[in-house]
């Protein structure tokens, strides 16, 4: 799992999954009996079943990214799997950079994409006995979330509340769990302290937002552009700051001489090195991304070499001199499985409080998904973008809370003599 933000900043061999070109299949959807006939019936097993993924075939611009629709068999679980008919999926900037090549734990293309998602189980291996078929769950995976039917870990799903929608439910880890884990596990966020959030109308930036709320007396500072500013600080954001035309590090000072206690950066770079400095003595920055790298569809090494030139440096002398901490968080890296659990099902528990509801920014079908990520590569978005499996109606509009941006719809021409077809996803 991965945190919306993160880039690559490990070397580290990225964990298998199932061969792409075989996506694991799921039980059929209920049909009519057939009329009675002489011939026997084909069992459950021998059904064949239609499920549809996007494949990122190579490294580059949206059109790497294939809709693929197959025939499948029922999958064989093994010990420990469940398998899920998925209803929406969650799109996060690691997507933006794994598209690119600059994410190192998404397999090498051809690979289905996706790490979070949510959907009803429709069966369940023997072993498997705290899930059952009919439940709805969120499900979680390093990749291959972006498909209707996934096998994954029963381990790796958690029951929905009854309340949640299957659009909250993929918006709702691994956003809020990087902000969770940031807040209160790295920076031990209390009561009156001061907390910088950049991109601020994101979907970490409005999970980590919500979740101030949940301690008495934090002031938030939230860069973001202006016409997003309403709307985070309706969410809670003290100080909105317009990133493309003031300075915020002048803007924060105005408001806090002292500068803050938490700064949570996305960003990279120079960026780094100014949080850096608007940090109070005993104050912590937590790097979790390298947004700036990305300033296009394909790799841009210039952005790249920029933003790693001008990234902070300073030996362990420097930094006990200035009483200040420097932090990394990749929830990819995160092994410790108490640690993970705990933090989802605590964060289940404050939705059901009514503390943290995910924002849904725009739902997107599968076929829509350069639309989707082109909103969120130019940062358009408020909230959390949402991919949803099923097949797009004719004339049908994304879901948007913002003016959906007009588009071309890509066509799906279905081949009957082949079990699989691939069609670009949808161009601009």
């Amino acid at each position: 799992m991965m945190s919306g933000e993160e880039a690559p900043t490990q070397q580290q061999e990225p964990e298998q999954v199932k061969k792409t070109d075989e996506p694991p299949p799921a039980a059929p959807e209920p049909q009519l009996e057939p009329e009675s006939s002489s011939s026997p019936t084909p069992t459950e097993e021998e059904k064949p079943l239609s499920s549809r993924a996007l494949v990122l075939t190579g490294y580059g611009g949206y059109e790497k990214i294939k809709l693929q629709v197959k025939t499948l068999k029922k999958p064989q679980l093994k010990p420990g799997e469940v398998l899920v008919r998925v209803k929406a999926c969650g799109l996060n900037f690691a997507e933006l950079l794994g598209k690119q090549g600059l994410y190192d734990l998404l397999p090498a293309p051809p690979v289905i994409m996706g790490m979070e998602g949510s959907g009803v189980i429709e069966a369940v291996a023997d072993d498997v006995k705290d899930r059952k078929v009919g439940d709805r769950v969120i499900a979680m995976d390093r990749c291959g979330m972006w498909q209707e039917l996934v096998v994954v870990l029963a381990k790796r799903t958690y029951p929905m509340p009854d309340e949640m929608s299957f659009e909250e439910a993929a918006a709702l880890p691994i956003n809020y769990m990087t902000a969770y884990m940031m807040l209160f596990e790295m920076a031990n966020l209390r009561p009156g302290k001061s907390v910088l959030i950049h991109m601020a109308a994101g979907g970490v930036g409005i999970a980590a937002t919500q979740l101030c709320q949940t301690v008495q007396d934090v002031t938030v500072f939230g860069t973001a552009s202006a016409s997003k500013h309403e709307t985070i600080s309706q969410g809670g954001v003290t100080h909105p700051i317009d990133y493309r035309t003031k300075d915020y590090v002048t803007e924060i000072r105005k408001n806090s001489p002292k500068g803050v206690d938490i700064v949570l950066d996305p960003l990279g770079g120079s960026d780094t090195q100014k949080g850096f400095g608007l940090l109070k003595p005993l104050g912590m920055i937590i790097a979790f991304g390298a947004a700036n790298c990305v300033t296009g569809q394909k790799k841009n090494l210039l952005a790249m070499a920029k933003t790693w030139y001008n990234q902070l440096s300073l030996n362990t002398l420097k930094l006990m001199q200035t009483n200040k901490a420097i932090s990394g968080f990749h929830l990819g890296y995160i092994d410790d499985e108490e640690l993970f659990d705990g933090t989802i099902f605590k964060l289940l528990e404050l939705y059901k409080q009514g503390k943290i509801k995910p924002r849904i920014d725009s739902c997107y079908h599968f076929e829509e998904v350069a639309e989707a990520m082109k909103r969120m590569h130019e940062r358009q978005n408020i909230g959390k973008v949402i991919l949803l499996p099923e097949p797009k109606k004719r004339e049908e509009k994304p879901k948007s809370n913002a003016d959906a941006v007009e588009k071309n719809e890509a066509a799906i021409n279905e081949k009957k003599e082949e079990p699989a077809e691939e069609v670009k996803a949808e161009q601009d």
